[in-house]
């Protein structure tokens, strides 16, 4: 039965309000307040929609907040790596703020149309100029903090950096969770608590505590691994392209990606899959690593940049998914969104604009809902939030169980099946814009997987049939040749 909340039977340790972590009583102070844990993109977006139902909302952040301008946080470690927000995620984005995307651009984004705008070798080859998706790139930096000054101009929502949260406080009829502990033992009251903390979430161990079984979890990592340096812009008249994405394949597992940023730079990040193909993080074999790619574009576009800064590691992406949405007991006024319930191989660009389709489902399903009756919505609410990361992951997943030495299930029949029609689809998409269209509308997550099913696309991929999916990799696109020529 689908209820949005679950009795416990007696005696369980969540019926027993009287041990630790149990509020003894009702706080009315909490009544009309949201918490959301974590200050990164999920759990500003889902602040910005609580904002709409409850006349406060509390961003409670263990990390203390840049307040002068853009930086680097060790909450979000990822940060100095390439980040990608597709045209479904920044559409969202400027429903819920609007004016976003211009803030953005004048704070240094740019927005290109992807793959018109790149050199882009896929593992089919290069990609023409073909119609695609628009894409937003920025330093995570400057994208966390342009929405996050955005988001706090709601006077609703207020901001509590340098409190890391240690555990819930579940309600004295034990079914539901009524606030948050902090780390000098503070307890925080709220109608609702949303975990966006990321990929360090403790929820697991917090709903253990108050007597919830372990969700269940899905994991597939193709141990994939990052290494990303700046650069300053070299002037090139003549260059006609403003970004360089060489994917890796199985056989030839590594790749690279090269973005432009604000203040003249690029922002470049190398790739491979396997611990054999993993890129270096000493500077001196940077650019020998970008020598070995497919193609020699990143390498001949950075071997006379001046490098920014040194080169950045990264190991932490694995795909994996903690089905809170699968469990059978869940507390009323706790939900899990963003990385902390589904995180994503950042290789596809896809966690931004997930954070956004789950802040969208949770505006929709609290829409006709009052603030007293939201709580007690929260196991529905955690399964529509949840479903908003099913078609990324079906992406992530099938992609990386390519890779020999990715570790999870192996492809079944049907993911067998579905894998060689892509790689179909990937070859007419490089040049075929009745392909193009379909396929970035999937991959941007603006259409629906079943898009490149329908009977004018499938003919149109069928009919490539005798081209290869893996040819021989020509150094340049016809329509682009090397620096200088």
């Amino acid at each position: 039965m689908d209820n949005d909340t679950d009795n416990h039977p007696a005696g369980s340790p969540a019926s027993r309000p009287n041990e630790p972590g149990h509020a003894p009583g009702h706080d009315p102070a909490a009544d009309d307040h949201a918490m959301v844990l974590g200050a990164g993109l999920a759990g500003l977006l889902a602040a910005r929609v609580l904002a709409t139902k409850f006349a406060r909302v509390t961003l409670v952040e263990r990390d203390e907040l840049p307040q002068t301008g853009p930086a680097f946080r060790p909450g979000v470690p990822q940060s100095r790596h390439v980040h990608v927000l597709w045209s479904r995620g920044l559409e969202l984005m400027e429903q819920m703020l609007p004016g976003i995307t211009g803030k953005l651009v004048a704070a240094g984004a740019a927005v290109l149309e992807s793959p018109r705008d790149f050199l882009w070798l896929s593992p089919a080859g290069w990609f023409d100029a073909v119609p695609g998706a628009e894409v937003l790139l920025a330093g995570r930096e400057v994208i966390d903090w342009t929405v996050r000054q955005e988001v706090l101009r709601d006077g609703r929502i207020r901001v509590r950096a340098g409190s890391p949260a240690t555990g819930l406080v579940a309600g004295a009829d034990g079914r539901s969770v009524t606030g948050v502990r902090l780390r000098d033992g503070e307890p925080l009251a709220a109608r609702l608590v949303v975990d966006a903390t990321g990929r360090t979430s403790k929820t697991p161990d917090w709903l253990a505590a108050l007597g919830h079984e372990v969700p269940e979890a899905s994991r597939c990592d193709s141990r994939l691994a990052y290494s990303s340096r700046y650069f300053e812009t070299p002037k090139d008249p003549g260059r006609r392209w403003r970004g360089v994405y060489v994917q890796g394949r199985p056989d030839s597992p590594r790749g690279g990606v090269l973005v432009p940023l604000d203040g003249d730079r690029w922002l470049v990040t190398l790739l491979g899959y396997g611990s054999a193909h993993a890129p270096p993080t000493k500077d001196e074999e940077f650019l020998d690593f970008a020598r070995t790619l497919r193609s020699p574009a990143l390498y001949d576009a950075i071997r006379d940049a001046k490098p920014l800064s040194s080169a950045t590691g990264f190991r932490g992406t694995a795909n994996e998914w903690r089905h809170y949405e699968r469990m059978e007991r869940w507390p009323a006024g706790f939900i899990v969104l963003g990385d902390a319930s589904c995180r994503f191989n950042p290789v596809y660009g896809h966690g931004m604009t997930v954070a956004a389709l789950a802040a969208d489902a949770l505006a929709a399903a609290i829409r006709d809902l009052g603030p007293a009756e939201i709580p007690g919505a929260a196991r529905r609410l955690q399964r529509r939030t949840a479903a908003a990361a099913e078609v990324a992951w079906q992406i992530a997943t099938s992609e990386d169980q390519r890779y020999p030495e990715t570790e999870g299930p192996p492809p079944d029949r049907a993911a067998r099946i579905l894998q060689k029609y892509m790689s179909r689809v990937m070859v007419g998409a490089n040049a075929d814009p009745g392909i193009s269209a379909p396929f970035f509308g999937v991959l941007s997550l603006s259409a629906p997987p079943n898009t490149l099913l329908s009977p004018g696309t499938v003919v149109r991929v069928l009919s490539k049939w005798r081209l290869p999916t893996d040819p021989e990799t020509t150094a340049y696109p016809s329509h682009h040749g090397p620096p200088g020529a």
